[in-house]
């Protein structure tokens, strides 16, 4: 009997970041794993989704986003970048960020060739890659300050390089790539001819002085990057599945095709408060990266104090730790221990990497959290300093 399976759905696992929430809620514990906030939206954005509802825009939309949509995004695009991106050609509105990855890949890269990828990387990248019969290759970002090696990532460049993926500010590690890093990755693309694909759902969630730059707004990469975000992280949402690709007319239009065939389209009535959102005033965004740092400053010497080694991020709000003083035999074992014993979930630092090994002694926590979220979760993270409970 033939498989009734495809080779490539073997070739990668389920989310291990989902699966860590499914552990969490079974075991009741604090959720600092799967990164979504605990605190409501924006009140204007929730009126807003209400009124278009009982306005009965529950129809499809246009499939590659309302017109107030993408009008919208590409005022906030000008505001905060200087790009000017065209609404009618240059702007696709997808099912969330995620929808926006694998569509861009699929319309951009055959069977056969090659995607650049950094890690330790967001999960889906990989599995993205592998949907359209390429082959990821892996640059790997090192702490205590994850940057990479120039040389590593150059040789990592070839013939069939057709894509390279950055993430910015970066889900795991909330490193945020400098102006002169994104130089070196604009200069091989240029040479090697290669689209740039750009994740920055994080692009308003930066500390410490850091400056979030779109890869776009680099001398010859406006013509060759496609950049996705989305209103999940900035604004609350992340239930809501409004993502956006912004890309030139040929990378559009291929995008456009591909993700019609995908879903059709993003739900109506929140892309209308989508809109909305993105004309919220300055004083927002500074609010915003205001209050994760300070949930940043309150988590980490708290998970210092734990035994956890932290390297600070520098934006989004996620922190990768060293648990070699625990002396666990692995990151998922340890992990598990952590939400059954102790009660708060995070996820195991494996499942970023290509190879499980190079996480073994790394694990995630996110701090979208409430203060009192924090503080429930530092009482038990208490537990594994006086012993109480062991991971």
């Amino acid at each position: 009997m033939r498989d009734l399976v495809s080779r490539r759905s073997t070739r990668f696992t389920e989310s291990v970041i989902r699966e860590m929430t499914r552990l969490c809620q079974r075991h009741g514990g604090v959720n600092l794993a799967q990164g979504f906030p605990d605190f409501p939206a924006p009140e204007a954005i929730k009126q807003a989704a209400a009124e278009a509802v009982l306005a009965d825009i529950n129809q499809y939309a246009i499939t590659w986003g309302a017109k107030r949509l993408r009008d919208a995004l590409a005022a906030k695009t000008l505001r905060f970048t200087g790009l000017e991106f065209e609404p009618e050609t240059e702007i696709t509105v997808c099912c969330g960020s995620t929808e926006c990855m694998a569509a861009t890949l699929l319309a951009l890269v055959d069977p056969g060739e090659e995607v650049i990828v950094f890690e330790p990387f967001y999960e889906n990248y990989g599995p993205d890659a592998i949907l359209c019969d390429a082959t990821p290759r892996f640059v790997r970002l090192r702490e205590p300050d994850w940057s990479f090696d120039p040389a590593e990532l150059e040789r990592a460049f070839g013939n069939r390089t057709k894509a390279i993926v950055i993430n910015t500010p970066n889900n795991p590690t909330g490193k945020v790539f400098t102006k002169a890093e994104l130089e070196q990755v604009a200069a091989l693309c240029r040479r090697w001819d290669v689209v740039a694909v750009t994740d920055e759902i994080y692009e308003h969630i930066v500390y410490d002085g850091a400056e979030h730059v779109s890869l776009a707004s680099l001398e010859g990469m406006r013509e060759r990057t496609v950049t996705i975000s989305g209103v999940s992280k900035t604004y609350a949402v992340t239930g809501w599945r409004i993502g956006y690709c912004l890309a030139p007319p040929p990378l559009s239009n291929a995008i456009r095709k591909v993700h019609d065939f995908l879903t059709v389209g993003a739900p109506a009535p929140l892309q209308e408060a989508a809109a909305v959102a993105l004309e919220l005033p300055d004083a927002y965004y500074e609010g915003l990266a205001a209050g994760y740092r300070e949930r940043r400053d309150f988590l980490l010497p708290a998970l210092e104090a734990a035994g956890f080694r932290t390297f600070r991020p520098r934006g989004a709000y996620y922190v990768m730790t060293d648990i070699s003083a625990f002396g666990a035999p692995d990151d998922v074992t340890f992990a598990r221990g952590l939400v059954s014993g102790v009660g708060v979930a995070a996820v195991p630092g494996s499942s970023f990497y290509a190879d499980p090994a190079a996480g073994r002694a790394r694990l995630r926590f996110h701090f979208a959290r409430r203060r009192e979220t924090l503080e429930g979760a530092v009482e038990r993270l208490g537990r594994l300093r006086t012993g109480a409970a062991s991971a």
